[in-house]
């Protein structure tokens, strides 16, 4: 079933676990990870990035729409996001389409720039019944959005949260965007800080990058929601390769992709879980 995202982070929130958003590159991604959040017992977010938009050819329709369907039909609490959308009319485009949240990426603006183009997205999405997450500055990775010696300011953070009316901020803690790795170091006590600072929950790009004991201590220390994209392509990767080198002679794509698509909704389900359990 659909549900919004500041719902279930709030939920999540006051219990003191976390939240699961994992990204959908392929339509076989979204039917994976509502699988697992069914057999979890536990709500997910499908995050649809900018990104992976363009790699569709720049439509968010065909993705969008099945992605929306995958969810409507699952007993499971579904958020279907938007992620990292710098494009105004793409946004636009999946607020009309039934997207139940959005993150506006306005780190690559000035501050007062971001400020206020991220309140009229905010606008936007409020007056559509759905969520908004957005980021104060940079977060680090990738050349700088999400750099691991970037940190928030716990008042700052306030003071963004005030300006614009976002339902959740991703902030920088020590992690990084696509990350092959998982030894980034996190600043827990700056997690509490702005845990205490800020009324709406948080958000951890780049945990790809982070341990398993790292994102229980974030949790632990006031972190809601957690972004999985990296470390999930990893699991369905190396499936794909020890697949078809163990049978060569496969032509179908249907016979490697099942079993990637199972090692990876068997992560889901354990991380689910670990979140849960922080």
């Amino acid at each position: 079933m659909l549900s919004t995202l500041s719902s279930l982070a709030e939920a999540c929130r006051a219990q003191g676990r976390g939240l699961g958003a994992f990204n959908v590159i392929h339509l076989e991604n979204a039917e994976t990870l509502v699988r697992a959040a069914e057999n979890a017992g536990l709500p997910v977010v499908l995050q649809i990035s900018e990104n992976a938009v363009t790699f569709h050819g720049g439509d968010l329709e065909p993705i969008g729409l099945a992605t929306l369907a995958i969810a409507r039909r699952s007993p499971a609490q579904v958020c279907v996001h938007l992620d990292h959308a710098k494009d105004t009319g793409l946004i636009r485009r999946a607020i009309d389409l039934g997207f139940t949240s959005i993150m506006h990426d306005g780190s690559h603006l000035s501050d007062e720039e971001n400020r206020a183009t991220t309140a009229e997205v905010a606008r936007w999405c409020h007056d559509a019944g759905i969520s908004i997450e957005a980021e104060l500055g940079e977060v680090g990775g990738k050349d700088g959005v999400h750099a691991p010696g970037v940190r928030t300011d716990p008042d700052d953070a306030r003071r963004f949260v005030a300006d614009t009316g976002v339902d959740l901020l991703a902030v920088a803690v020590g992690s990084s965007h696509a990350m092959t790795t998982r030894d980034a170091a996190l600043d827990v006590e700056l997690i509490r800080a702005i845990a205490a600072a800020v009324p709406v929950p948080l958000v951890l790009h780049g945990s790809s990058g982070v341990s398993d004991q790292g994102i229980r201590d974030a949790i632990r220390a006031g972190m809601t929601k957690i972004n999985v994209s990296t470390h999930l392509n990893h699991v369905f990767t190396d499936r794909v390769r020890s697949e078809l080198d163990a049978n060569p002679a496969l032509v179908d794509s249907r016979k490697w992709i099942a079993p990637a698509a199972r090692a990876m909704q068997d992560e889901v389900e354990r991380m689910l879980a670990m979140y849960q359990a922080a």
